[in-house]
């Protein structure tokens, strides 16, 4: 088993993990791409490095980066400002004359 392989795997696991969660919950987290987009971006950059000028190494790290802080930004708003329960939100609708 190589280094291709077994980078490719982690893409194929993340896949899998996304696919039961949305076959589980009905719901596709977006996090989840984003984490699937940095592993391949850092397997095309592993793997490729031979063959890659320093802008794009640069750009594809700038990629990888401008990604990660997305993902940080998107866990900073969930946790900051979560989402209401609908239930609760149609309740206290109903409440209201």
């Amino acid at each position: 088993m190589s280094l291709a392989d077994l980078l490719l795997m982690f893409i194929y696991l993340e896949v899998l993990a996304m696919v039961a969660v949305y076959l589980e919950s009905g719901k596709l987290p977006v996090r989840m791409p984003l984490y699937i987009a940095i592993v391949a971006l850092a397997r095309y950059l592993i793997l490729d490095m031979k063959n890659l000028d320093t802008l794009r190494i640069l750009g594809i790290g700038g990629a990888i980066l401008l990604i990660a802080v997305t993902v940080l930004v998107i866990r900073y708003g969930h946790s900051k400002f979560a989402y209401v329960n609908e239930s609760r939100s149609s309740q206290s609708v109903d409440a209201d004359p």
